[in-house]
C-alpha cells in the first residue's frame, strides 16, 4: 500500500473538499486506516505533497488535521532530525497551516508547532531553516501559545446548515455566472472564499464556462482583490498564478480589470505574504500572456504608483523590453520610451527611494541599459528631443554603467 499512498491521498484529499458531509466523514475514516496501517512517514509525505497548497480550504483543513495526529505520533526528534529536505518539508508546511485563512487550519498548524517545539534544539532549527517574516510570525505565535495555550475554534453558526449551490455542472452561462458572482459577493468572507475556489476549480474543470462568461466573472473576482479583508485579499492573490497559468491568453481580455486591483493596494503593503503573492500573480501575467499587452498597463502603473511598487514595475517593464521589442519596436517607443521621459525628468539620480527591489534610480538605470541594448545610440537620439535634464541624465547613465 506504501508505494500506492501518494496517488490514494491525493484521490481522497480531492473529496474532502467537496460540500457533502458524508463523503468528507468517509474520506477522514479513509485517511485514519491509512495512518494506521500505513508507515507514518510516508503518510505524512502523502499528505505534503497533496494537501499543504490546495486552493480548497477543506481540504488543507483536512490535510492539517490528519498530519497533527501523524506528527504527534512520529515525534519530533524523527522529523527534524537534521535531513534538510525532510526537515525544511515539515517547517514550512506548518508555517503555512498556522497562517492559514481557516481558523481550524490554524489551529492544526499550532497544533503541530507544540509538538515539534519539544525537540531541544527547535530554536536553532527553526531559524536555520524559515527565515524573515515567517520566522518573526512563528515567534509571535509561540509566544502566544505558551501564554494562552492552543483553543480549538468554534464552529461558525452561520455557516451550519448553510448550503452552497454547485456551481460546477451547470449547463447555462446566465446561471453560472449568477451562482458564481453571488457566492463571491457573499455578506460572509467564508463563502467568498469558497466562490474564489469554486473559480479555481472551474477554470480546472470547465474553463468554457469560465471563458464565456469572463468579463462579469473576475469583475466579480477584481472586488475581493481589492476589499478590506486580508484574508480574503491574499486568498484571492494566491489564486491568481493558477488561474492565469490554466487559462493563459484568455485573461489577457481582464488585463485591464485585475492588473490594477493587483498593483494598487498590494505591491506596497507591510505585510510580506500579501506582498509576496502579488509578486507571484504580476509574474504569471508575464509568464503566460502575451507581453505586448502587458507594457500599457505595465507602464502606466509604474509612472504614477509610489514606493517600492513604483521600483519593482519599473524593473518589470525593463524585463518586458528584449522580449517586445524585437517583435514590435513601436509598442516599446510608444509605450515605454515616455515612461523613461517622465522617470529621468523627474528623477534626482540620488538612489534616495529605498525598497525591497532596490532605489528607484537604480530601476531607472535597469530601463535605460535595457532599452540601449535593443535601441542602441537611437536611443540617444531620441532624448534629444526631450529637456535638456533628460538627455543629459540618460547620457550620464548610459556612460557610468557602461
Amino acid at each position: 500500500m506504501d508505494q500506492e499512498l501518494e496517488g490514494t491521498v491525493k484521490v481522497l484529499l480531492q473529496k474532502a473538499g467537496q460540500t457533502n458531509n458524508f463523503i468528507r466523514q468517509a474520506v477522514d475514516a479513509a485517511l485514519e486506516s491509512m495512518m494506521q496501517y500505513c508507515t507514518a512517514t510516508r503518510s505524512i509525505c502523502a499528505l505534503l505533497s497533496v494537501g499543504v497548497s490546495h486552493p480548497n480550504t477543506l481540504v488543507r483543513q483536512c490535510t492539517a488535521r490528519h498530519l497533527a495526529n501523524l506528527v504527534e505520533k512520529v515525534g519530533a526528534a524523527r522529523l527534524l532530525s537534521g535531513m534538510k529536505e525532510p526537515t525544511e518539508r515539515i517547517l514550512h508546511s506548518v508555517t503555512k497551516f498556522v497562517q492559514d485563512v481557516s481558523p481550524k487550519t490554524r489551529y492544526f498548524g499550532r497544533q503541530m508547532l507544540l509538538s515539534l517545539s519539544s525537540h531541544p534544539n527547535f530554536d536553532k532549527i527553526l531559524e536555520k531553516h524559515i527565515s524573515g517574516q515567517d520566522l518573526l510570525t512563528i515567534k509571535n505565535i509561540f509566544i502566544n501559545l505558551n501564554k494562552e495555550g492552543n483553543k480549538m475554534p468554534p464552529d461558525s453558526q452561520s455557516a451550519k446548515g448553510k448550503r452552497i449551490v454547485p456551481v460546477r455542472g451547470v449547463g447555462n452561462k446566465t446561471e453560472y455566472c449568477e451562482q458564481l458572482t453571488s457566492l463571491l459577493a457573499s455578506n460572509d468572507f467564508r463563502d467568498r472564499i469558497k466562490g474564489i475556489d469554486q473559480l479555481l476549480a472551474d477554470c480546472q474543470h470547465n474553463s468554457n464556462m469560465v471563458i464565456n462568461t469572463i468579463f462579469p466573472v473576475f469583475d466579480a473576482f477584481k472586488d475581493r482583490l481589492l476589499e478590506s479583508n486580508s484574508k480574503v485579499n491574499l486568498h484571492a492573490l494566491e489564486s491568481l498564478p493558477k488561474i492565469i497559468s490554466m487559462l493563459k491568453n484568455d485573461m489577457s481580455r481582464v488585463v485591464n480589470i485585475l492588473f490594477p486591483a493587483i498593483v494598487d493596494n498590494h505591491l506596497n503593503s507591510k505585510n510580506n505574504a500579501i506582498y509576496s503573492a502579488a509578486v507571484g500573480a504580476i509574474n504569471a501575467l508575464i509568464l503566460h500572456l502575451d507581453r505586448q499587452i502587458l507594457v500599457q498597463p505595465f507602464c502606466t502603473k509604474a509612472q504614477f504608483l509610489k514606493g517600492k511598487a513604483k521600483v519593482d514595475l519599473i524593473e518589470k517593464v525593463a524585463e518586458l523590453v528584449p522580449e517586445v521589442y524585437p517583435c514590435k519596436p513601436q509598442v516599446v517607443e510608444h509605450k515605454v520610451l515616455p515612461l523613461l521621459w517622465h522617470l529621468l525628468s523627474t528623477s534626482t539620480h540620488k538612489g534616495s527611494t529605498l525598497c525591497r527591489s532596490g532605489s528607484l534610480s537604480s530601476a531607472t538605470n535597469k530601463l535605460c541599459q535595457a532599452l540601449y541594448v535593443q535601441m542602441g545610440p537611437s536611443l540617444t537620439d531620441l532624448s534629444a528631443s526631450q529637456s535638456a535634464t533628460v538627455h543629459v541624465l540618460l547620457n550620464d547613465i548610459l556612460r557610468t554603467e557602461n
